[in-house]
């Protein structure tokens, strides 16, 4: 490898939030980003995640219904999303999965909606792309009921839960929080470092120190960047072992 190159595997680049992708794109390219996983999360975004993929060539998408969702989302949020799924450039579905840290009265509401998706990546043999929040018994035991691959995104659990997911196919999605001071994210890396991704979840999730803010796909650089000096390794090796577990996750990617 003879320049460094990064995937962002999760990012929202939505017009709610940047009033010019263009130019969030070409900050990135000059940081050594240069393609992009843009994730959706309700009806709204999934069509824009589509727009999105057609317009920029470094652009792919993910589309899914984030668990906020279970109550308000309509059964044509869901045909949508399929209808999506044969777009050569919709590498997977998500971002779904179990958020139990602002309410649980809607588990059940949660879990459907989350099953549901599951079985359209198991129908169509795609990647998943799984938050989850404050709810990892149930999600490891439904994701145990599937068997399907992805990536657990924004992944700060223990080791003990890592090793439960690398071992069913994932891969961990490692974004700005391994930076954060008060995180004990990066005393796993020398473990996991094998089975991760690089993420950012823009515009959420700034690395220190440029927490407060906005966050961009530029800062896969400097989070790649963590991980090399923390590791003792090289940014090359990060990018050439997170890139080659992109293309494993991603097979419309090949």
């Amino acid at each position: 490898m003879s320049k460094l190159d990064f995937w962002d595997t999760h990012c929202h680049l939505f017009s709610s939030y940047y009033p010019s992708i263009s130019d969030v794109i070409l900050d990135a390219f000059k940081e050594d980003v240069t393609h992009f996983i843009v994730s959706g999360c309700d009806g709204k975004s999934n069509h824009e995640v589509c727009e999105l993929v057609k317009q920029y060539p470094s652009c792919y998408g993910v589309v899914g219904l984030h668990p906020d969702e279970a109550d308000t989302y309509m059964e044509e949020d869901l045909t949508f999303l399929e209808s999506c799924l044969s777009n050569s450039k919709i590498v997977g579905i998500g971002e779904i999965g179990l958020d139990y840290h602002y309410t649980k009265e809607n588990r059940l509401k949660q879990i459907e909606l989350f099953e549901r998706q599951l079985r359209l990546a198991l129908k169509y043999h795609l990647p998943v792309v799984i938050h989850s929040r404050e709810a990892t018994q149930d999600t490891i035991d439904i994701l145990k009921k599937y068997p399907v691959s992805g990536i657990i995104h924004s992944f700060s659990g223990s080791l003990e839960v890592a090793k439960i997911y690398i071992k069913m196919g994932f891969c961990l999605g490692i974004n700005g929080v391994v930076t954060f001071k008060n995180s004990k994210l990066k005393e796993l890396l020398p473990t996991i470092f094998p089975s991760i991704v690089l993420e950012t979840d823009s515009p959420y999730l700034t690395p220190h120190p440029y927490r407060g803010s906005q966050n961009s796909p530029k800062y896969v650089h400097h989070i790649a960047s963590f991980i090399a000096d923390y590791l003792a390794i090289s940014l090359f090796e990060v990018a050439k072992v997170t890139n080659q577990n992109v293309y494993r996750i991603f097979d419309k990617l090949q």
